[in-house]
């Protein structure tokens, strides 16, 4: 017993003198600092031909944490100018004060924008430096680059003409399908629209030549949703058609290889198109003068018509000639330059606004465009050009 007890008043005596001895402070490390961001350039503006050169370097000073180098976080963020990154594209650069992006890269990127082609933009750029556990993170300055996407070549090569067939139509499946009525408008170079009257339940293919069951577009996957998603061409399963009749818009995207299937929300759409007022040589009688005041209709969305017109005066189109009880129109005239085009809507209140000058004008018409500015009004587009 008095030998444990020895045992025990020896440890305590250790412990007694290891604790009066005196440890040296914990290491305290510093805060790190923002990085300051550069770029090699400010305006970009590549071609197709740069598509694997570097068009753009970016570096950063030291955020000098209290860690290896090799180990700091660096997140670049790319996003439209205004939208304070809130869509933003990032790129992670570990251990390095600098990255490039080629041609290709920073094109992808702008395109996931919605960027158009050749068209320039403001874009923000900025990083966030953090330790490699993204602890301590700073944000750099923001800096702007002018840049302009280039064209790309589209997924599926875009035919001459586009047009529907099949149950889901009204032509059914009888080929050549029903022209005007079932074509599609190019609208640019790789995206057709067109606007179908459609029955619930049924299918339907595309078709670049009217009357020929040779080759179509279609989609891979049966499953494919009605509302859209990819299609190619001579896949082997036709398009699905809305569960639900009614009319639709249709937006077929030769560029990514997409399509899109919605229900129609602009003005009612015509099956004839006629114009009337004190700007045209018919003035307001009504019903008016035929041929001459009566748009040809292009394909399921346009309408075009050249005709001389009265300077100063107005108008309005009619889908019934000699009928006044609906009509299309603007929702206000005072607007400056609608003279030359604008968007329009059914029996809205204000007559357009003819041109100022007299002369021979062309006036193309739109149904399958709405007014970004006003989402829940039911508009369409027009264009007036003096010949």
């Amino acid at each position: 017993m008095k030998h444990i007890f020895k045992i025990f008043m020896a440890a305590a005596v250790v412990l007694f003198f290891t604790a009066c001895n005196k440890v040296g402070d914990l290491p305290v490390y510093g805060n790190g600092e923002a990085v300051q961001l550069s770029s090699s350039v400010t305006s970009i503006a590549a071609a197709p031909a740069d598509s694997s050169n570097t068009v753009v370097s970016f570096a950063w000073t030291n955020p000098k944490y209290a860690q290896d180098s090799s180990l700091y976080k660096f997140v670049v963020e790319i996003d439209s100018a205004g939208r304070n990154f809130s869509k933003e594209f990032t790129k992670t650069v570990t251990g390095k004060f600098s990255t490039t992006m080629t041609a290709k890269e920073l094109n992808t990127v702008l395109l996931g924008f919605g960027f158009a082609f050749n068209t320039q933009y403001t874009v923000d750029v900025r990083v966030t430096s953090s330790y490699g556990n993204n602890n301590e993170q700073y944000t750099s300055n923001t800096i702007q680059l002018q840049v302009t996407p280039y064209k790309v070549p589209p997924k599926i090569v875009p035919p001459a003409h586009l047009y529907i067939v099949g149950s889901a139509t009204g032509g059914g499946w009888n080929n050549p399908v029903p022209v005007p009525t079932q074509e599609l408008a190019l609208v640019d170079e790789t995206t057709y629209m067109g606007v179908f009257d459609m029955s619930g339940n049924n299918q339907y293919l595309l078709l670049p030549v009217n009357g020929d069951w040779s080759h179509k577009y279609s989609i891979v996957d049966p499953s494919t949703p009605a509302a859209g998603g990819d299609f190619a061409y001579d896949a082997p399963n036709n398009f699905n058609g809305p569960a639900s009749g009614g009319t639709y818009l249709v937006i077929v995207d030769f560029q990514h290889g997409k399509f899109s299937l919605t229900p129609y929300t602009g003005p009612k759409l015509p099956t004839d198109l006629f114009i009337v007022g004190s700007a045209t040589p018919g003035g307001w009688g009504n019903p008016v003068p035929v041929p001459s005041q009566q748009f040809t209709r292009l394909n399921s969305v346009q309408f075009e018509l050249t005709l001389p017109i009265s300077g100063g005066n107005e108008y309005l189109f009619l889908p019934v000639n000699g009928d006044w009880s609906h009509k299309y129109a603007v929702a206000d005239n005072s607007i400056a330059g609608l003279s030359a085009g604008g968007f329009f809507g059914y029996d809205f209140s204000s007559n357009f606004p003819g041109p100022a000058v007299s002369g021979n004008y062309k006036i193309e018409v739109n149904y399958a465009v709405h007014d970004p500015l006003a989402p829940t009004a039911a508009t369409a587009w027009f264009k007036t050009t003096k010949l």
